[in-house]
């Protein structure tokens, strides 16, 4: 069999709750893992901070045309000629080179144009953009405005389609994710642009898709779950979550291919600097979402749903009950097992409940029962009532 197929015959088990990987039993170990890689974000941003790009801090961009000289010349050429600020050197496609410098005035920035045509031969035209940092100022404030009000947003919708606890989850799993992103960008030292941000708003939809999915299926998965006494509430989602689990990495997988392609092909084998920005938010932010939504909000959700009176009600009967069979010799194997027996029977008779469509037809062609026959003008030749 393909490596395909065991992938398949894998998920097709996990669905069945033949094998299951207990997430939520080990949830303690999820949150200390977390914990641990949020503080080094957080550590990482406190002492090196973000490299800001000129369309927030300010500065000037210089576009030179075709030139022969490759970054490292251009580099070698214009040091100590910046007016001592960090200047960034990119290679174009059409051959020539920008050089980005932050943090200076418009004034500085006409004297730095003319030494660096001067550096690259005199003749060499150069094309001079400006920002001042109250745009990037404006810009900032626009963009924590958006993310604070998409917060809102996913909160209200996720309280009033699943309930309140599961939007309290989301919440931290999105923050989560945000955090664990800044944090590799300030330990990496890529520049803040405007694509970075572009890149944050996005993996925010996408980490919150993959756990309305989680979500969707917990909620399917616990709607009766008091009229049962074989699980707890903690065993059920962790029994939706092996259920969605393949699901979530394929979805993540695909997602994280032509961003990888972006990131390491693009940005690192063909130079093309500019991808950075927005693939690196991207590649980061979708693997801290697809962790996040297994490991963190899901077992958020268990341990608030354990706190309930109504849930703690049904986990004693759970385990009373299972004492008492423990007490009568009944193997919790083979309990378990009638258990997955039961569910899977219940799911195949739901498949395989035809549809009202397919009833009607049904009912209209082989269900169809035969109706009497009717002997109206028995032993009268016309046939007709007198």
């Amino acid at each position: 069999m393909s490596k395909l197929g065991n992938l398949g015959q894998l998920g097709h088990r996990l669905h069945r709750g033949e094998i299951a990987y207990d997430f939520v039993g080990k949830r303690n170990l999820w949150y200390g893992v977390s914990i641990l890689i949020t503080i080094v974000a957080i550590a990482g941003l406190a002492i090196n901070g973000l490299k800001l790009g000129i369309e927030f801090s300010g500065g000037a961009v210089f576009t030179t045309g075709k030139t022969p000289y490759s970054v490292t010349d251009v580099q070698n050429k214009i040091a100590g000629h910046t007016g001592g600020h960090v200047a960034t050197v990119q290679k174009l496609g059409n051959g020539g080179v920008r050089i980005q410098v932050s943090d200076i005035s418009t004034e500085e920035s006409k004297t730095i144009q003319e030494q660096v045509a001067t550096d690259l031969g005199g003749s060499t035209k150069i094309d001079a953009q400006i920002v001042g940092p109250s745009w990037g100022e404006e810009i900032s404030k626009k963009a924590f405005t958006g993310l604070i009000i998409f917060m809102i947003l996913v909160v209200i919708y996720l309280a009033i389609a699943f309930e309140w606890r599961m939007a309290i989850a989301a919440l931290v799993a999105l923050i989560h994710d945000l955090t664990i992103t800044v944090g590799v960008y300030a330990l990496v030292g890529f520049e803040v642009t405007p694509g970075t941000v572009i890149g944050l708003l996005t993996i925010l939809g996408y980490s919150l898709y993959d756990t309305v999915v989680v979500f969707d299926g917990l909620k399917e998965t616990t709607r009766s779950i008091t009229k049962q006494t074989r699980y707890t509430y903690s065993e059920l989602a962790n029994r939706s979550l092996n259920q969605t689990l393949v699901r979530s990495i394929n979805t993540t997988v695909v997602a994280l291919l032509p961003v990888g392609a972006l990131l390491f092909i693009g940005g690192g084998i063909l130079g093309a600097g500019v991808l950075n920005d927005i693939a690196l938010a991207l590649f980061v932010g979708l693997t801290a979402g697809a962790y996040s939504s297994i490991f963190i909000a899901t077992p958020l959700v268990a341990d608030f749903k354990e706190r309930d009176p109504e849930i703690k009600a049904l986990k004693k009967r759970v385990l009373a009950k299972r004492k008492a069979d423990a007490a009568k010799g009944v193997d919790p194997a083979d309990e378990d097992r009638r258990a997955r027996e039961d569910v899977a029977a219940a799911e195949d008779a739901e498949d395989d409940e035809p549809e009202d469509g397919d009833r009607a037809a049904a009912g209209g062609v082989v269900g169809q029962r035969p109706q009497a026959a009717r002997n109206r003008g028995k032993n009268r030749p016309s046939g007709k009532r007198r």
